[in-house]
């Protein structure tokens, strides 16, 4: 059997398990509080990619972006505007050692007291500074890799888990397969600002700041698919789109604190949007939050369900933690929610995480 004949035999295979399961909710309502269980096997199921690009894929939803797809968003810059979507990597950061991540360590190895002091051991009186930092490789603005999350000991593309991450490091979808990658149209849905269109410094009665979620919301599919109809067609999503997600929730950390942003409560994405990024077929999506979907979690004891799903099962790439407020003004002011991205992760040899600095360009 020819390779194109074989992948069509599994894309058949694939659709037909698809029309013959029930499909998992879309109506958060519908979920049953005291069955996480139930409810993620079912997605998982459903929205399964294992084998759709191939037994030896590495990068799951990121095949979605080819060159032909970087050529037309590299027509997106128009202006020239450049956006850092970062987080400042310093001790200054959300971590507070929940499983053991801290704030990056930055410590100068060499410094212009050295030079001065003439201690560098330089001729002809040049000097110089050097330096080193310490990092857990996602305590800061950061993609997951595939390698992050398991589902019931499987890795993505149905793999044991063991034998794809040992103490060497991920052995099959280290983030260094993705270097070159993830550089694609960029979309942003501001569903903080559209949810609460005001978006001056006045509180709701629950106590959330205008244009920002409050903790524990859960967006839904309708609300992703409203968003996108009220902003206009610059933020119609589709095959191969890299989608970032604003709640607002990193410039409150900003302007308050980050009380409790690593880990803690906060608004995000519904474990029922599990479809909606299955058949929008976007190649990544990031959010301004920890952990990207809704926390607390839509069930009683779950922890990450969404996450669950989506990258061991869909193969979906997922950024947090990016700092979308520059970038979602511009958006707002000239009306324009599309652009180039490029948010290529280092290439760290076997690293299920990597820092960022993704840059979005209009």
């Amino acid at each position: 059997m020819s390779t194109r004949a074989a992948d069509a035999e599994v894309e058949e295979t694939r659709q037909r398990r698809l029309e013959t399961s029930t499909a998992p909710t879309e109506d958060p309502a519908e979920l049953d509080r005291t069955d996480p269980a139930r409810h993620i096997a079912a997605s998982a199921e459903a929205y399964r990619n294992w084998s759709r690009w191939g037994e030896d894929d590495r990068i799951g939803t990121l095949n979605f972006i080819g060159d032909a797809e970087r050529a037309r968003a590299a027509g997106l810059v128009r202006r020239g505007a450049s956006f850092s979507l970062s987080q400042p990597f310093d001790m200054n950061g959300p971590q507070q050692g929940w499983r053991r991540r801290t704030n990056p360590v930055h410590t100068m190895l060499d410094t212009g007291t050295d030079a001065a002091a003439g201690t560098q051991g330089f001729p002809h009186g040049i000097g110089g500074a050097d330096d080193v930092i310490a990092m857990p490789l996602q305590c800061s603005t950061q993609w997951d890799g595939l390698g992050h999350i398991f589902d019931r000991g499987m890795a993505w593309n149905g793999r044991p888990a063991g034998q794809v991450v040992t103490s060497d490091g991920d052995l099959v979808t280290g983030i260094e397969h993705v270097a070159s990658v993830i550089v694609g149209r960029g979309v942003l849905l501001d569903v903080g600002r559209f949810l609460r269109p005001d978006a001056s410094d006045v509180h709701a009665d629950d106590g959330a700041a205008t244009g920002e979620l409050p903790d524990g919301y859960a967006i839904t599919t309708a609300e992703l698919e409203a968003c996108i109809a009220a902003q206009g067609a610059t933020s119609a999503v589709g095959r191969g789109d890299l989608v970032l997600v604003r709640t607002g929730r990193y410039g409150r950390a900003v302007r308050e604190g980050w009380n409790g942003y690593a880990g803690g409560p906060s608004a995000g994405l519904s474990f029922t949007t599990a479809g909606w990024l299955h058949r929008t077929e976007i190649a990544a999506i990031a959010t301004d939050t920890w952990g990207f979907e809704v926390r607390p979690n839509e069930f009683d004891d779950a922890f990450q369900p969404l996450h669950q799903v989506v990258i061991p099962n869909l193969g979906l790439t997922i950024g947090e933690m990016w700092d979308l407020e520059a970038l979602a003004a511009d958006c707002a002011a000239d009306g324009c929610y599309e652009f180039l991205l490029v948010a290529s992760p280092l290439p760290i040899t076997g690293a299920v995480g990597s820092p960022v600095n993704p840059i979005a360009l209009k």
